[in-house]
């Protein structure tokens, strides 16, 4: 097989999203025991990573109400992570009484962004963080930082990358391991992943940065070859490319779960991920949701 990139990582993390960040966007409800069915299927692929779901207040995101239903539900894998979202201390406290062990906490690069999604300004929304990141660190709880419109944002347009860079720097400072860098309304392009990603870089190192992409435009996959050449190695994707962005009406969800390892695998990048299992899992909700998942393999496996 000709070898066209020469210095892409061996073997990429790949963090599904989908029963949390795929599913809060979807208009369809879906029952608990549909959910906990999905996530279970999506336990025995190979996925080392599985968000489970959002402990936010069920006014907010009612899709995701029965957060502790599910989390009590899951048949847990030995050796998959199952972190779930968590907006503040009485979050955190939910997700422990579950029986998380991984969170993760969110803001944006975007002050404006911020305001409208959580009604907080990006230094109110760290403030909140710092409890619940020491109870974290307390506890033994890995916890992951989630930036949203590190390219665009609806309101402000295009994010220069030094915003990104000194939020990221101050979760980091908080005591965040990893950080997912995303493109919430999906605007990116190749040459700004370059740009955020050798920003970031300079100061954080590139095993704790996480790429986030939507493909709305359908750039998510060339977006993410660039981050592979400048070493980024862990990629938020969505089984069946499930979700959107209710700030960007019409907008594609996460990129497809399918797609991406697809792409990895013919690579020759590893990814431990079964796809044929993958395709089976988004099989399962498919029925529920009010459209067909947009995951390009996933709908050519399901023609054939």
């Amino acid at each position: 097989m000709a070898q066209l990139f020469q210095t892409l990582p061996k073997r990429v993390t790949v963090v599904e999203v989908g029963p949390r960040d795929g599913l809060q966007n979807e208009k369809a409800e879906i029952p608990t025991a549909l959910k906990v069915q999905f996530i279970d299927a999506l336990s025995d692929t190979g996925l080392p990573v599985i968000e489970v779901t959002s402990f936010v207040s069920p006014q907010a995101i009612p899709q995701l109400a029965d957060a502790d239903d599910v989390m009590r539900a899951i048949r847990r894998k030995p050796g998959v992570r199952y972190p779930v979202l968590v907006p503040n201390e009485r979050g955190m406290e939910r997700a422990l009484g579950a029986g998380a062990r991984e969170v993760a906490v969110f803001t944006a690069a975007s002050e404006t962004f911020n305001r409208r999604n959580i009604n907080a300004g990006i230094d109110e929304s760290i403030i909140r963080f710092e409890p619940v990141v020491a109870r974290a660190r307390k506890t033994g709880v890995r916890v992951r930082g989630y930036i949203s419109c590190c390219f665009g944002c609806p309101y402000e347009g295009r994010i220069a990358p030094e915003k990104v860079a000194v939020v990221a720097q101050r979760l980091i400072a908080l005591g965040v391991d990893e950080i997912s860098v995303g493109d919430t309304i999906g605007v990116a392009t190749p040459n700004q992943v370059v740009d955020v990603c050798r920003r970031l870089t300079r100061d954080i190192d590139v095993g704790r940065i996480a790429m986030h992409f939507h493909d709305t435009r359908g750039t998510a996959l060339a977006n993410i070859v660039t981050a592979l050449e400048l070493g980024i190695a862990i990629f938020d994707s969505s089984s069946g490319g499930l979700g959107g962005c209710p700030y960007a009406p019409g907008a594609a969800g996460n990129v497809a779960t399918e797609d991406l390892v697809y792409m990895l695998h013919g690579m020759g990048i590893e990814t431990g991920v079964a796809l044929d299992k993958v395709v089976a899992a988004t099989s399962l909700l498919a029925s529920a949701l009010d459209h067909p998942p947009t995951s390009k393999y996933w709908q050519a496996e399901s023609r054939m």
